[in-house]
């Protein structure tokens, strides 16, 4: 066995065995490793025979032979036929030798270690003793002859020295140029090897010099950098390293040219997908009516090619506003131009004007001015600036409705102001589409597939859909009664059961989405969340006995119930699922969104389920509940930083910025603005020294279409010049918005620009020409270097201005100081400087501090401008790609249109009825008799059919003599009427049928006609569908 545990390398077993009382040894378990080891060395010495087998051999009291298969246990005394005894394995008495000779030196160790204190005490004593006995007799010879051996001693070294001393001297003397020779060769020696040697160590350790290096520089510039940005007052010299900042490069140049564009292509999409999108709602109602009330199907037909017309002509218009009229390369012109760019900027840079403006006209024109004029002022948000500037119109507008307008706290609620409805519709429909698309769409597309979800909380819909269940069972009528009230249908047990799995189901879901809401607080906009904030502090103020509760209840329904509550409930209406074209919610599906956003709605304004849904009363508990959490989100909701925080920006953005703002406008818009701000211009600007006032004073009175289109862009002999100006009304111009004092020159500056452009002359100055203070370097005359140095600073500007785009291109004056050679800088820095410490703005005694201040402001500001550049590229690239999604989406809609008109007339000339108008062959011919046709009928016999009801200052009497002529027009569904009194031809109008049609759409019941005649306009359709159209 121990042979094979060690074949095996199994130590473990190894004192197991041997103490068994087979072996009658005893060995100890310390010795395991020791026994182990041992008996292998020992069976790796014995030689192995090639044959052997697995019997093994031994010798029983030495006498008799033993033999034992190892492998499968067999043991016999007779020698086994042709075996070959194993003899690489150890035997029992070379065992029992190894193990006893282990065990023995164990315990003499043992007994050793036992005694090995005394052991050690002995052997100190007798070395001791003997150490000290030869040493104290050394001692005492050395004592005893001490004066002698001192004297032998100083003989014999003063004379071993003195020889040595004379020899050496000797041999210097003999050799002194040589030895100067030598010297000079083992020091150059050295010092080249020591030369050669550090030369190579930095050769072999090039990376790691170069790490430390970049270490080292990195350091000290994050060390300056933190200096710059986190010291209250910035030292010069860290200022000058980080002064190469404000340059503009390539790079700049072209992400600028790449942002505008983007930004032109996002605006003209947006607007170019709000005109489509409307026109498809347009094309919905003309379809509809097309199905209800037969309309005519050219004028569906036209429509569509107006749809399609618009789309392929938007860029061709915009082209053509670019290239003539306003933009047109002459002075008379070029200063209109720049008379509207300073208007457009006044407007949009202060918020004054337009919130006085929008609420001195009617709500139904202030809401269409709303979505056009000023959404395009702003470049609908599409960059930072125009971001930050916006919401300084809403706050300021906001304000000025709740100051002007509410008079209780709950108007907010209970009412319509105009501006909640404005923040609301933008944020939902363009800038916040997105966030609500990330916000709701899986959770609404998890509600949408669950096919087994069913949630109803009607109870009389309950019991109706059990009563068809049963009956669709059973296959005879019910005899419960189908018309039941709320009541009643709770009185059965089935309904109620299925009402509160109805409820678990409803709270489940609800649960889900109010997680996804939660879970997304930065999602939302962050204009929504600011606006909810000046919201909240601006009804605070004018209700200061309002409670928090109050107040977030306000704050929820502008969060929840006007943003997101309308989104969960039609989610297809604000793309918040995908649908395609033709494609519809299932009701069913609708329905349990629709009772989720209930049930969210309720939470939100901790109104409990009470009267006529007192049957969800048991939901009243969870209402509380997710009303707290409710609260506890729009408390954090409203805690944002303000704009010039969170925005970077402040009264100099618009100086440091390299291009400057664009706007895409239309000419309608711009006749539009300028019209509606001379109509109001003492109510928005009563000072008569406003800067308002004299911008329009400028402009004069307000100009035509071919003002800005330029002469001979509409023809005056073209018969249908009307039609063209209503459509070239549209066309779209660029505007590059400029502050009007960049442009005079000549005249006294404004402080702040005087601020800017001296700080733009420092930078110059301080990066050729070094110094302690601003001062010492205004002082101290440049060197020949320094000049040279700016030099080549101002060529390398020349250059990049010289490919700078015009519309990113800086004002003259700016441009013309930036190349003014630098001692002349300097002195125009000290007249400045002078200017500016009498204004307050700087100090002499802190040697101008401040205006070093601002410069590493302006520099942190650069940093930060740049890096928004770069994320606004990225996100302008992606809603491109939203709006270009969302542009085939409504393509898709279109050519679905174009299909299902299509259909209608391959049905309609199948069918060769003879009561429709047809586009071609007979159909045509039959359609051109109607024009022949020609109506007669008395006032007196229209007023007996119901069609006039009236005619100003006719009596009824006198409506026999008064005759109406309808004839259809050239175009199809069009009438002309014309009026006779006794025979006299009085007054003609042409009417349109297709008008007709949208106001009944409308739900218009009585039109005047002639300025005089009140006519109804149901009864009219009516009379013209019979005469005209035999329907």
């Amino acid at each position: 066995m121990i042979n094979q545990c060690l074949e095996n390398g199994d130590s473990a077993q190894i004192v197991a065995i041997l103490q068994s009382p087979n072996f009658n040894l005893r060995a100890v378990p310390e010795c395991a490793e020791i026994y182990y080891n041992r008996l292998l060395e020992d069976k790796s010495l014995k030689p192995k025979d090639p044959d052997e087998g697995p019997w093994i051999k031994s010798s029983i009291q030495g006498v008799y032979d033993y033999y034992f298969n190892v492998e499968t246990g067999e043991d016999t005394c007779v020698a086994p036929e042709g075996i070959v005894p194993k003899t690489s394995w150890l035997t029992d008495e070379e065992i029992q030798n190894i193990v006893s000779q282990i065990t023995s030196d164990y315990n003499r160790e043992q007994l050793w270690f036992a005694n090995e204190d005394l052991i050690i005490q002995l052997q100190a004593q007798a070395r001791g003793f003997l150490v000290r006995k030869k040493y104290k007799e050394r001692k005492e010879y050395i004592q005893s002859q001490e004066p002698s051996v001192i004297k032998i001693q100083a003989s014999w070294k003063g004379y071993k020295q003195r020889k040595a001393y004379s020899e050496r001297l000797e041999v210097l003397q003999k050799n002194v140029a040589s030895i100067i020779k030598i010297q000079s060769w083992v020091k150059m020696w050295l010092a080249r090897r020591a030369y050669r040697k550090r030369l190579q160590y930095f050769k072999d350790h090039n990376e790691e010099i170069v790490k430390i290096q970049a270490f080292i520089k990195a350091n000290k510039a994050r060390e300056d950098y933190r200096t710059l940005t986190g010291s209250e007052n910035p030292p010069l010299n860290v200022l000058r390293k980080f002064a190469y900042l404000m340059d503009q490069s390539d790079l700049d140049f072209q992400e600028e040219l790449e942002v505008t564009r983007l930004r032109e292509e996002v605006v003209t999409n947006i607007r170019s997908s709000q005109q489509l999108e409307k026109d498809l709602n347009l094309m919905d109602i003309k379809i509809g009516l097309l199905v209800k009330n037969r309309i005519t199907l050219q004028d569906v037909v036209s429509h569509s090619k107006k749809l399609d017309k618009k789309n392929k002509n938007r860029a061709e218009e915009m082209v053509t506003g670019e290239k003539q009229g306003i933009k047109g390369l002459s002075k008379e012109r070029r200063k209109k131009l720049e008379a509207y760019q300073h208007l457009f900027y006044l407007l949009q840079t202060n918020p004054t004007y337009l919130a006085k403006l929008i609420f001195q006209m009617p709500q139904n024109k202030s809401t269409k001015f709303m979505d056009t004029v000023i959404f395009t002022l702003y470049n609908y948000a599409s960059n930072q600036r125009e971001e930050y500037l916006l919401l300084k119109l809403f706050k300021t507008a906001l304000e000025e409705e709740i100051n002007s307008k509410v008079d209780q706290i709950q108007d907010i609620v209970t009412g319509n102001p105009t501006v909640i409805k404005m923040v609301v519709s933008f944020n939902r429909s363009t800038r916040g589409q997105n966030t609500l698309r990330h916000l709701l769409a899986p959770v609404v597309k998890d509600i949408m597939d669950d096919k087994s979800l069913a949630i109803n909380t009607s109870p009389v819909e309950v019991y109706k859909a059990w009563v068809n269940q049963l009956e669709m069972q059973t296959g005879e009528a019910s005899k419960l009664p189908y018309d039941v009230t709320t009541e009643q249908a709770l009185m059965h047990p089935e309904v109620v059961n299925r009402l509160e799995s109805s409820i678990q189901s409803l709270i489940a879901v609800t649960d889900k989405v109010l997680a996804s809401i939660f879970s997304s607080l930065n999602l939302m906009p962050y204009g929504m969340r600011y606006i909810a904030k000046v919201l909240k502090n601006s009804l605070h103020e004018k209700f200061p006995d309002a409670t928090e509760d109050e107040l977030l209840k306000i704050i929820g329904n502008l969060l929840y119930y006007r943003y997101m509550n309308p989104a969960i409930v039609a989610p297809d209406g604000f793309d918040i699922i995908d649908m395609t074209a033709g494609g519809q919610i299932h009701p069913d599906q609708r329905r349990n969104l629709g009772c989720v956003a209930k049930v969210l709605q309720h939470a939100a304004s901790n109104n409990l389920f009470e009267g006529e849904n007192a049957h969800l009363s048991s939901m009243n508990s969870y209402l509380s509940e997710t009303y707290e959490k409710f609260r506890n989100f729009f408390q954090t909701a409203c805690i944002v930083p303000e704009p010039e925080e969170k925005f970077n920006i402040d009264e100099y953005s618009d100086m440091v910025t390299l291009s400057k703002p664009v706007i895409y406008i239309s000419i309608e818009e711009i006749i539009n603005t300028h019209s509606l701000l001379l109509e109001h211009q003492d109510a928005i600007a009563p000072d008569p020294k406003d800067v308002l006032n004299e911008l329009l004073t400028g402009l004069g009175e307000v100009p035509d279409v071919e003002t800005f289109l330029g002469e001979g862009a509409v023809d005056p002999n073209d018969s249908n010049k009307e039609n063209t100006l209503s459509q070239l009304i549209k066309t779209e111009i660029s505007l590059s918005l400029t502050r009007k004092f960049d442009l005079r020159e000549g005249e006294e500056q404004d402080i702040k620009g005087l601020m800017m452009k001296t700080k733009r002359l420092i930078v110059d100055v301080i990066r050729a020409q070094p110094g302690e203070t601003l001062a010492k370097i205004l002082e101290t005359p440049a060197t020949v270097h320094q000049e040279a140095e700016h030099e080549k600073i101002v060529e390398k500007r020349v250059i990049l201005d010289s490919k700078t785009p015009e519309k990113m291109k800086h004002s003259r004056s700016i441009l013309e100081e930036g190349q003014l050679p630098l001692e002349q800088k300097k002195r125009k820095i000290q007249r400045n400087l002078r200017t500016l410490e009498q204004a307050g703005l700087v100090s002499s005694e802190n040697k101008y501090q401040e205006i070093i201040n601002e410069i590493a402001k302006d520099i942190r500001n650069q940093r930060r401008y740049r890096q928004h550049r770069k994320a606004e590229l990225v996100k302008l690239q992606q809603t491109l790609n939203a709006l270009n999604s969302k542009k085939a989406f409504y393509e898709d809609q279109v050519n679905y249109y174009n299909t299902y008109i299509k259909t209608c007339l391959d049905n309609l000339t199948r069918k060769n009825s003879r009561r429709s108008i047809k586009l071609s062959g007979k159909a045509e011919e039959k359609g051109n008799k109607l024009k022949n046709i020609s109506l007669k009928y008395t006032a007196a016999r229209l007023h007996e059919k119901g069609v006039i009801l009236g005619i100003d200052e006719v009596q009824p009497n006198q409506f026999k003599n008064v005759t109406f002529d309808i004839t259809p027009g050239e175009e199809v569904g069009d009438f002309d009427i014309k009026a006779k009194f006794l025979g006299v031809d009085m007054d003609k109008v042409q009417l349109h049928f297709q008008d007709l049609l949208q106001m009944q759409y409308e739900g218009v019941s009585v039109m005047k006609m002639f300025d005089r005649a009140k006519v109804n306009v149901n009864l009219l359709i009516f009379l013209l569908n019979k005469k005209f159209y035999g329907k």
